[in-house]
């Protein structure tokens, strides 16, 4: 993101968890994705209400028409990556700002989310989000796993 002008104005910024906290931040074009470079390192001065929330950028606009939204993962300094090709986790918080800021008229909604075609790891994320109240909602994802590489660690 280079500009205050790539955020997608209609919907909030927000932080949420399924698990891991990380903030979501709307973004209105997905040309916006090839232009980002995190600066992890700078997450704990900047996201004061939760030092160690990775930042999730998103938006409606997608590479694949069977995918109904667009992310990037840039990960927190504490968990060891800068950035994660396929987050479990925040699409699943994505599912439920879907139902409360997006279609907050419905009351459930199954989706796919894409990620990581930005740094060559084309990755896909089914979320199932389901509102029981206001307050609560029920949250699924699941996906397929595939062997990339053996690394030491």
């Amino acid at each position: 993101m280079e500009s205050i002008h790539d955020l997608d104005s209609r919907y909030p910024v927000i932080y949420g968890s399924t698990g891991t906290w990380t903030v979501l931040i709307p973004i209105k074009k997905l040309e916006s994705f090839n232009r980002m470079v995190p600066n992890n390192k700078e997450f704990p001065n900047i996201l004061l209400e939760n030092s160690r929330a990775s930042i999730h950028p998103f938006c409606l606009e997608t590479k694949y028409p069977d995918s109904l939204m667009h992310a990037r993962h840039f990960s927190s300094p504490y968990s060891g990556t800068v950035e994660d090709p396929v987050t479990g986790t925040a699409s699943g918080v994505m599912g439920a700002y879907y139902l409360n800021y997006i279609m907050s008229g419905i009351d459930s909604v199954k989706f796919t989310v894409e990620q990581g075609q930005e740094i060559n790891r084309d990755g896909r994320v089914f979320v199932e989000a389901y509102r029981i109240d206001q307050e609560l909602m029920e949250i699924y994802i699941s996906g397929n796993a595939v062997f990339v590489k053996e690394i030491e660690i």
